[in-house]
């Protein structure tokens, strides 16, 4: 490890944290975010997009500081050996998380649209919330 990677993780984390902010404000100011416009959703979809992809690049990154061999850059691979490696509790909820990123990113189909948004609030929201209190717990203690 030298002090570069040791440092890009927690740079990675830190956007991160401003884009898990920012989708936390919608899911959290939005009882039910299903009735929000066509517009808002996309922009909510966009947000848990960007939120997704620093998880899986901070998970690698620090996984690469901690000294495992990341061989393959894939956000599935990276998760799976996440899970392997005991840095993430579910690993099915996370790879349901990258297949409704990815079925977003390249179709656009708005009865899929709704579906993901309502696992988000209802399950990926507080996967990626654990996410976050799970890495500022790990940078206090150290």
């Amino acid at each position: 490890m030298n002090e570069k990677e040791g440092i890009r993780w927690k740079q990675r984390f830190q956007n991160y944290a401003k884009a898990f902010a920012l989708l936390r404000i919608v899911i959290e100011e939005n009882e039910d975010i299903l009735i929000l416009s066509n517009l808002e959703k996309e922009g909510l979809i966009k947000r848990f997009e960007f939120t997704l992809d620093l998880a899986w690049k901070v998970l690698k990154d620090k996984m690469q500081d901690d000294g495992i061999i990341v061989d393959r850059i894939s956000p599935k691979y990276v998760v799976k050996l996440a899970y392997s490696s005991k840095y993430i509790d579910n690993i099915d909820v996370w790879l349901a998380m990258i297949n409704d990123r990815n079925l977003m990113s390249h179709t656009y189909n708005f009865t899929h649209f709704n579906k993901t948004i309502k696992s988000l609030k209802e399950t990926y929201f507080s996967h990626l919330e654990k996410f976050y209190i799970d890495f500022i717990e790990h940078d206090l203690n150290q």
